[in-house]
C-alpha cells in the first residue's frame, strides 16, 4: 500500500476511516483517472466531489466560455471568470481545493473523429451534456471502448443518472433507442432548469464513480434512477439490456461512429 504523506492522512481521515474505504480504497482512489463530458451544470459538482475525494487525474472537456448565465447552477465558476474557457475556470477552482489532483483541460469539440483518442487514458467516463446527439455519441464511444459510463441529465425540476457497463449490462440505446427529433425536447436554455438540481444529480454521479473506483455497493447498472425536485421524490426504472440493440446487442449494426451529419453534434 502506498505511503500517505501527513496532510493526505489529514484531508482524507473521514475516507480511511470507513470499512469500506480505508487506506486501499483511498490509494484506488488516488490512482484513478476519470474524464468528465462538460464542464457545465453537471460537470461542475461532479468533478467539485470528485477532485475532493482525492480522484487522481481529472480530464474535462469543453469547448465553451463561462457565461453569466452559467453562475445561477454551474458552481465552479464565478464572475471573476466570466470570458474564461470552462476547463481553466474549473481547473483553477478544483487545484485551489485539492492539489494531489492532477486536472487536465481539454478544450475541445468531442466529434467521432477526437472521443475515442480523448478518453483511452481515462478509467471512468462521465457525461454530462445537456444535448442528446452528444450523449449517444459518448454511450456509443465507451461501448466501443468498453469504458464504464455515468450518464446524467437534467430539466426543469427533474433530474435522471444511469451508469453504463458495457459487457455487464444495457447501454443508453437499450434505454432510448435513437435520439428524438431536433425540437421535440426542450434544453435547459429553453425550459429552464432549477438552479440547485445540478447539485443533487451531480453527486448522484459522483457517487456512482467512487463505487465504480472501489468495486463497492451496487451502482446503476440497468436502472435508471429519476429524481423529482417538486416532489422530493426518487423512483428507480429497470432498464432490461436489449438482445437487438445498435451497438451493445447481439448482432450490432453500428461497427463506427456517427458523422456530424447523421445527427451528432458538438458539445454545446
Amino acid at each position: 500500500m502506498m505511503e500517505f504523506t501527513d496532510d493526505q492522512l489529514l484531508r482524507y481521515s473521514r475516507h480511511i476511516i470507513l470499512p469500506e474505504v480505508g487506506g486501499r480504497g483511498q490509494e484506488k482512489i488516488l490512482k484513478a483517472k476519470v474524464v468528465i463530458i462538460g464542464a457545465g451544470g453537471l460537470g461542475c459538482p461532479v468533478g467539485y466531489y470528485l477532485t475532493a475525494a482525492g480522484v487522481g487525474t481529472l480530464g474535462l472537456v469543453d469547448n465553451d466560455t463561462v457565461e453569466m448565465s452559467n453562475l445561477q447552477r454551474q458552481i465552479a465558476h464565478s464572475v471573476n471568470t466570466i470570458g474564461m474557457p470552462k476547463v481553466e475556470s474549473a481547473a483553477r477552482t478544483f487545484q485551489a481545493l485539492n492539489p494531489d489532483v492532477n486536472v487536465v483541460q481539454i478544450q475541445q469539440r468531442i466529434s467521432k473523429d477526437n472521443i475515442l483518442d480523448l478518453i483511452k487514458d481515462y478509467d471512468i467516463v462521465v457525461d454530462g451534456s445537456d444535448n442528446f446527439p452528444t450523449r449517444y455519441l459518448v454511450n456509443d464511444a465507451c461501448v466501443m471502448a468498453g469504458k464504464p459510463l455515468v450518464s446524467g441529465a437534467i430539466l426543469r425540476f427533474e433530474g435522471q443518472v444511469t451508469t453504463i457497463v458495457p459487457g455487464e449490462g444495457p447501454c443508453y440505446r437499450c434505454l432510448f433507442e435513437d435520439p428524438p427529433p431536433p425540437g421535440l425536447v426542450p434544453s435547459c436554455q429553453e425550459a429552464g432548469v432549477l438552479g440547485v438540481l445540478p447539485g443533487v444529480i451531480g453527486g448522484l454521479q459522483a457517487t456512482e464513480v467512487l463505487k465504480l473506483i472501489l468495486g463497492k455497493g451496487e451502482v446503476l447498472k440497468g436502472q435508471l434512477l429519476i429524481y423529482d425536485a417538486l416532489k422530493t421524490s426518487f423512483r428507480k426504472v429497470k432498464v432490461p439490456k436489449n438482445p437487438s440493440c445498435a451497438i451493445c446487442g447481439e448482432n450490432p449494426t453500428i461497427t463506427e461512429l456517427a458523422d456530424y451529419d447523421q445527427g451528432y453534434c458538438a458539445m454545446p
